[in-house]
């Protein structure tokens, strides 16, 4: 890792700083949309308040939040197992994706 990125002068500090990052960014983003879709939802008339709480998935509608939950995760569990200097802290994993794609 590079001086100009090396702020906690230990990688693994450093790496889980990172998770904690996309982690609130990933919160954030999620919870300003979801706000948002529920107050127009509101506001139109198609959602009463609380009915979102309230709603229970379907089988399909379960495993399609399975899915996005595991996708999050495999996001977060990335910045934990990547390698390389922070200028370009992905690149082994992404070459290595393309030459699996390349196949």
């Amino acid at each position: 890792m590079s001086e100009e990125f090396d702020y906690f002068r230990d990688r693994n500090t450093g790496k889980l700083f990172d998770l904690v990052l996309q982690t609130s960014t990933e919160l954030h983003v999620t919870h300003q949309r979801l706000h948002a879709m529920e107050a127009l939802l509101v506001r139109h008339g198609v959602l009463t308040p609380g009915e979102l709480d309230a709603l229970e998935p379907t089988e399909e509608e379960q495993r399609l939040l399975d899915h996005q939950r595991d996708a999050v995760l495999a996001r977060l569990v990335r910045v934990i197992t990547e390698s390389g200097p922070a200028e370009h802290p992905l690149r082994d994993q992404w070459e290595s994706t393309l030459r699996e794609t390349a196949r």
